[in-house]
């Protein structure tokens, strides 16, 4: 049984982790195949976006497969040392849309957080527990909690192991959207159509510009777009014309 399966669509695909009877935690085994994965899939020129969704109900995932590292079969530090999953999706240059179906805890959680954008069922809850388990977060959730939901909410979060459940998550600014468990996937996948509808170029492009703006000061981001848009004085009349007129057919359509 594959740990991560793998469903093509037509321009996405959607990675689920794969083993529900362990709340899909993140074993070796697991981490390294989920990196695999999306590698792959970066190098298909096939696939331009990825949902990343749990196995089950229950969990997205449940974090590092604590009875796992409790055993002595693998080790903290390789979760950081090693090629990580939450690595490999940061070199994935298209859109990740985190389809959030359980929920979320710790090592979980950082994997949600490298993702583009969050879509949750009304069964995920979120929890930061690195403080109760005395381990120091590796994967990048000491920093993007704060940035995404403000800092006195992040250290109230972090602090506390506490949960979350969808619905806060939701007012806090961490989930885009939440949804029925049936229609998560579904969301997802519309989501990552509209995406895919968009000039195939500023899907990446406009990405990675939102990505660096966001990790420069604000005069430095500034700075950056008006750098980026001299690549606009290559587009023609016609092109310009042509795209206005699928807008305005496409806002027609579009009730909000």
């Amino acid at each position: 049984m594959a740990l991560v399966d793998i469903e093509r669509g037509d321009g996405y695909a959607v990675l689920t982790l794969n083993r529900p009877e362990a709340m899909n935690a993140l074993s070796a085994a697991l981490r390294a195949e989920l990196a695999r994965t999306v590698r792959a899939m970066e190098d298909d020129p096939a696939i331009r976006v990825l949902i990343l969704t749990g196995a089950g109900e229950r969990a997205f995932s449940a974090g590092l497969d604590l009875k796992e590292l409790g055993s002595g079969a693998s080790s903290v530090g390789d979760a950081v040392e090693v090629e990580d999953p939450v690595t490999a999706l940061g070199c994935f240059s298209g859109p990740v849309i985190g389809a959030i179906n359980g929920v979320a805890i710790t090592g979980g959680f950082e994997l949600a957080l490298a993702c583009d954008v969050l879509i949750a069922s009304e069964n995920s809850r979120f929890a930061d527990t690195h403080a109760r388990v005395g381990v120091m977060p590796g994967w990048g959730l000491s920093q993007k909690l704060s940035r995404l939901i403000g800092i006195s909410r992040a250290k109230e979060l972090s602090l506390t192991g506490n949960f979350i459940a969808a619905e806060q998550a939701e007012r806090w600014g961490l989930v885009n959207r939440v949804v029925a468990a049936g229609d998560l996937l579904p969301e997802a996948r519309r989501l990552a159509e509209d995406m895919l509808s968009v000039e195939p170029d500023m899907l990446t492009g406009y990405l990675k510009l939102i990505d660096d703006g966001f990790a420069a000061s604000f005069a430095e981001g500034l700075a950056l777009e008006r750098e980026r848009a001299a690549d606009n004085a290559g587009i023609s009349a016609e092109e310009i014309e042509a795209r206005r007129a699928a807008v305005q057919a496409r806002g027609r359509g579009q009730s909000g």
